[in-house]
């Protein structure tokens, strides 16, 4: 009978254990997709380091995420898709650039909203970007001593 009961025991828990993983999963899931998005696509020369799921941010917050990356093979660009919020709405002159959480850290894309009043619309194109550092590049030419070394005091 005690064998019985600890089986049954033992039934319950890990029921109650699938149930509350299974929820938890479902609030998760659910969470980052609420409510309305579109996208809106960035142009870079070099989008190296950035991943699909990559944060976007605005003032250190976390705005969206990174769709796709691919290649426009016509002007050899890195074309990056933003999923971002619907109520965000950004104007044409804003700056996009990939930005680093360290010196060797994970990348992010950042926005800089600009001021030019005319609203991006879903599928328009951010044109004014700035690529990430190249951290062996900038050692390579430091090491090689061809970085320019502006005028001498």
């Amino acid at each position: 009978m005690n064998s019985r009961k600890l089986e049954l025991t033992v039934g319950v828990f890990v029921l109650v254990g699938l149930v509350a993983i299974l929820y938890l999963a479902l609030q998760v899931g659910s969470n980052r997709w609420a409510g309305e998005h579109y996208s809106l696509y960035a142009r870079f020369l070099n989008a190296g380091g950035l991943n699909e799921g990559s944060s976007i941010q605005i003032a250190g917050v976390k705005v969206g995420t990174i769709g796709s990356i691919t290649l426009n093979k016509e002007q050899m660009v890195a074309m990056v898709e933003l999923k971002l919020p619907s109520d965000l709405a950004l104007d044409d002159d804003t700056i996009a650039s990939i930005k680093s959480t360290g010196l060797i850290g994970d990348k992010y894309l950042a926005l800089n909203p600009g001021g030019s009043g005319i609203t991006l619309a879903p599928g328009d194109v951010i044109v004014d970007t700035e690529s990430a550092v190249d951290l062996e590049d900038l050692i390579s030419r430091f090491a090689f001593g061809t970085i320019d070394k502006g005028a001498d005091n």
